[in-house]
């Protein structure tokens, strides 16, 4: 059973001859945003879009489910509409039979196909008669209203290639009265009036069509300053004299104004990916709203061309996805193409100005080069008055400057304009309603389609290995994956394998080319730099070796010595010029390669500027980080650092939740600070770093972070002159280690702490290794000797007079008592803790101390006891951000609920200590906690 849609007019449908009740007007609309994208997939958002526009109702795709649905319903099976990755597809035999305005459209296409005009008057007429009135009547919405708009638009085209056609066939007199009617609509279209001047003159009216010829002649220099075009020109000659050939069929009579111009270049041969991107452009194509625009110098009011500008860094891809998605769209700009690079970062610095630009527009567009107008606004306005009405695409490839752009736009509404360049176009956005695309990498997948477009799948398949280090040391960079892989296909012979060993080895210098500038992706990224000044361009090069992946703006000021106000000024230039993203929270980063180039110019610095931004920003980060362990754990042991360099300004951090967000996201900066501070022999650093973060790593469980960073203390630590620097070292070596199960080193370590403790006499190290040492026994299942260090540790603490240190030891020897059942002298231990604790508000050193009191209630059958402290611990330890212990809490909790029968209590405890195991790399926490909820069933 055939189906019908109609959209040019009211939209219908009919099943064979059945009128198909399409219910609603917003149902409607959804049928009709299907039908112009028939047989293509519509993601869901973008049917929404179109659907509702702005005002997308809270529950939209519930709602847009619902009238699909009751759309299947109407057509009773004889249509799919079917969903495939959150989109939906109205799957249709023949679309472009099936829905009017396909049709409509697929008949203008045979028309660019065939010579004789009898035959294109035929398919316009069969075409234009799809018209049954305003197309989507009774529907409202921006998208309908564009859409309306862009579909009237090629029914005027349609109108004029017909009339062309049947001028053709020698027709002239029956023409003039819709021609007469559409020059008042069109009263600067030159095409239009070289029509209506033919018709005219067959009509025997030569005197009407001279005199039609000079009123637009008059309105042409009055508003643009410029003549009729050559074409016209010609035409009005040939009626002046009678030429008789203007009144014989076939004559070819010139009445297009505008030459059609196709100056794309060719389409990049091994394109892939970038699907994401090419359908947001598809988008923009379609969704030509008013709402999303801004108002247009020519057009009818609220609408303008549709600009997209696609941004990114040298070597991106920006121009292979600009003429990729240009060449798959040539059916949409059936009157032309232009293209032009106004080389804004190239290598010879010859950037094109717009009145250039303007000349080679208007030559390809059929005016003779002495017609040109010398002024560059006279050009614009000439320019936009030949490209008006016309279904055109204009690519400005590589431009540098808004200002090098806008002259270039065209007014009307029916043209497309794609820009590209390594700067954001700001006022572009702004003035002119464009559209910003950024483009970044490619993904894994992507990478790999590139190499085996390049390479074959024979090759690549043989050495899946060396593809994926390729793909990863490339990092998706498609100039670099593009470099690779002709390095690899001219040396056949080589192995990927060995290609990739290079590749790791020499890094950014294995992508140069000395004598191809273009095929270089250290000289492409040097181009960009040529627009910045010198001290943007320093910052950009002391960013390449600053510590860490990413940077946030404090520490921008540090490593540079800038003010935060210049710090910004010249993040902003580099990210301006896509050397540098901005990421969430205020964060900047680098391509690895962008930043390894980086890296390279900052060798061209003066040695004592880097090296002293280098000491600058570890200062920043070593002196940060020792103020937010304060805050996390104000009763700890401080080791001050040094103060910071002069103008170093430490980030300020208000309490100790903006300590742990901070540490949270500098964390892996820290690490690398901590290598850099190898690099260059700081050794003070090396040690206090890991000192700081060493309450953080212990609450987040960064167990496998916290050995390498005290791995790497411990030998720093034996260039300071502090002797008990070491032995601190060892013993947070060694309780690192037993934190990774490494029992038999970590009791290495703390054995040769304690012995380096009792030499020089140093009491508090003693009893803080002594704790270490009884965690490692208690882990290995020796809880008496864990009690017999604990009780060492409390007695050297109690002769210190250090109440806070005296109650974590209380605690220890209580909890280490209950493990050993001696529950009297546990709970008696335990409550003096839990005093000093809370006399001292150290919340920390509570929560341990509720948890040996949760264990000791558990032990002694006092099960809702027990689950009253051990909640009391969690929540303590929630406030925090300890999620070690918090795992170690619920996971102890879980057995007084499973005791008193609250088997769904305990589930849940053990469902998240499972969940929080899994997060910190505890294997075999978890595998325990997994056997205990099966056991719990």
């Amino acid at each position: 059973m055939w189906v019908k849609i109609a959209l040019l007019g009211e939209v219908t449908a009919r099943v064979g001859e059945r009128l198909v009740d399409l219910g609603t007007p917003r149902q409607r609309c959804v049928l009709a945003a299907l039908a112009v994208d028939a047989g293509r997939l519509v993601p869901a958002d973008r049917l929404m879009s179109r659907v509702w526009g702005v005002d997308a109702p809270r529950r939209g795709r519930a709602a847009l489910h619902t009238h699909i649905s009751r759309l299947r319903g109407a057509f009773s099976g004889a249509l799919a509409i079917v969903r495939r990755s959150d989109g939906y597809t109205l799957e249709i035999d023949r679309p472009d039979q099936a829905v009017d305005l396909l049709r409509f459209r697929a008949l203008r296409g045979r028309v660019r196909g065939v010579a004789d005009d009898p035959h294109k008057v035929a398919l316009l007429t069969e075409a234009l008669a799809l018209w049954q009135g305003p197309p989507l009547c009774g529907l409202s919405g921006e998208w309908v209203n564009s859409e309306r708009d862009r579909w009237q638009e090629e029914y005027e085209a349609a109108e004029r290639d017909l009339t062309d056609a049947r001028l053709a066939l020698g027709l002239g007199e029956e023409l003039v009265p819709p021609l007469s009617a559409r020059a008042v609509r069109n009263p600067l279209d030159e095409r239009v009036a070289g029509q209506y001047m033919v018709a005219l003159h067959r009509a025997g009216r030569s005197a009407d069509a001279l005199d039609h010829y000079r009123q637009l002649r008059g309105r042409l220099v009055e508003e643009l300053g410029t003549d009729p075009g050559e074409a016209l020109q010609n035409l009005h000659q040939q009626i002046l004299v009678g030429d008789p050939r203007l009144i014989s069929a076939h004559a070819g009579v010139a009445t297009q104004a505008v030459v059609i111009s196709r100056q794309l270049p060719a389409a990049p041969a091994s394109f892939v990916g970038r699907r994401e991107e090419l359908d947001r452009l598809d988008a923009t194509l379609s969704l030509n709203s008013a709402a999303d625009t801004a108002p247009a110098e020519v057009g009818p009011p609220g609408r303008t061309v549709l600009i997209t500008a696609i941004g990114g860094a040298g070597g991106i891809g920006k121009t292979w996805l600009a003429l990729t998605w240009a060449h798959r769209h040539l059916d949409r700009f059936p009157d032309g193409q232009l293209f032009t690079d106004l080389r804004g970062f190239s290598p010879t610095e010859q950037v094109v100005t717009p009145d250039a630009a303007l000349f080679g527009f208007l030559t390809a567009l059929g005016v003779a080069p002495h017609r040109i107008p010398a002024d560059p606004d006279a050009q614009a306005a000439l320019y936009r008055s030949l490209v008006a009405g016309k279904r055109m695409l204009v690519v400005l490839d590589n431009a540098a400057t808004a200002d090098q752009v806008a002259p270039l736009l065209p007014g009307s509404p029916t043209c497309t304009v794609l820009v590209t360049g390594r700067v954001k176009l700001a006022s572009l956005i702004d003035r002119h309603g464009a559209r910003h695309l950024q483009l970044d990498v490619l993904d894994r997948a992507e990478a790999r389609a590139l190499l085996v477009a390049r390479l074959g799948m024979d090759r690549v398949a043989a050495e899946p290995d060396a593809v994926d280090e390729l793909v990863a040391l490339c990092g998706g960079y498609p100039l670099a994956l593009s470099i690779t892989a002709r390095n690899a296909a001219s040396h056949p012979a080589i192995s990927l394998t060995e290609i990739a060993a290079e590749l790791r080895e020499l890094g950014v210098e294995m992508l140069d080319h000395g004598t191809d500038s273009s095929a270089s992706l250290p000289a492409v990224l040097s181009w960009s730099l040529r627009r910045l000044t010198d001290e943007q361009r320093a910052v950009f090069g002391l960013l390449g070796v600053a510590p860490g992946p990413d940077v946030a703006l404090p520490a921008v000021a540090a490593l540079t010595g800038l003010s935060l106000a210049d710090s910004r000024r010249a993040l902003l230039a580099l990210e301006e010029a896509s050397l540098i993203g901005r990421r969430a929270h205020g964060r900047y980063a680098m391509h690895d390669l962008v930043r390894a180039y980086a890296a390279t110019t900052a060798r061209d610095l003066p040695d004592n500027m880097r090296e002293t931004a280098l000491n600058r920003v570890l200062d920043f980060y070593l002196n940060t980080a020792h103020n937010a362990d304060r805050l996390m754990e104000p009763t700890r042991q401080l080791l001050p650092p040094d103060s910071p360099a002069p103008g170093v300004h430490p980030h300020s951090l208000p309490d100790a939740a903006a300590a742990t967000a901070w540490l949270e996201v500098e964390h892996i900066n820290l690490l690398a600070a901590q290598r850099v501070a190898v690099s260059v022999r700081r050794h003070n650093v090396v040690w206090h770093l890991a000192w700081a973060l060493s309450t953080f790593y212990f609450r987040r469980a960064h167990r496998r972070d916290m050995l390498d960073m005290w791995r790497v203390a411990v030998d720093a630590a034996a260039y300071l002159p502090d002797p008990t620097a070491l032995s601190r070292a060892l013993r947070s070596l060694g309780f690192a280690c037993a934190r990774l199960d490494l029992y038999e080193e970590a009791s290495r370590h703390l054995n040769r702490a304690l012995d380096l403790a009792v030499r020089h006499h140093d009491s508090a190290e003693q009893a803080d290794t002594h704790l270490a040492l009884a965690f490692v026994w208690e882990q290995q299942g020796d809880d008496p000797r864990a009690l017999d260090h604990a009780r060492h540790a409390l007695d050297l603490r109690r002769a210190l007079g250090q109440p806070v240190l005296e109650a974590v030891a209380l605690s220890q020897v209580g909890w280490y008592a209950a493990r050993t059942n001696d529950f009297d002298t546990a709970r008696d231990y335990c409550h003096a803790a839990l005093t000093l604790h809370r006399r001292h508000d150290n919340l920390d050193g509570e929560a341990a101390t509720l948890d040996s009191l949760g264990l000791i209630a558990h032990r002694v059958g006092d099960y809702q006891q027990a689950v009253g402290y051990y909640y009391q611990a969690v929540a303590l330890y929630r406030t925090q951000g300890n999620a070690y212990h918090v795992a170690d809490t619920l996971d102890n909790v879980g057995h007084p609920h499973a005791a008193l029968g609250q088997s769904d209590r305990a589930r849940e405890a053990w469902r998240e200590a499972l969940e929080l195991y899994r997060e910190q790399g505890r294997d075999n926490d978890a595998a325990r906690m997994r056997r205990q909820l099966d056991d719990l069933g």
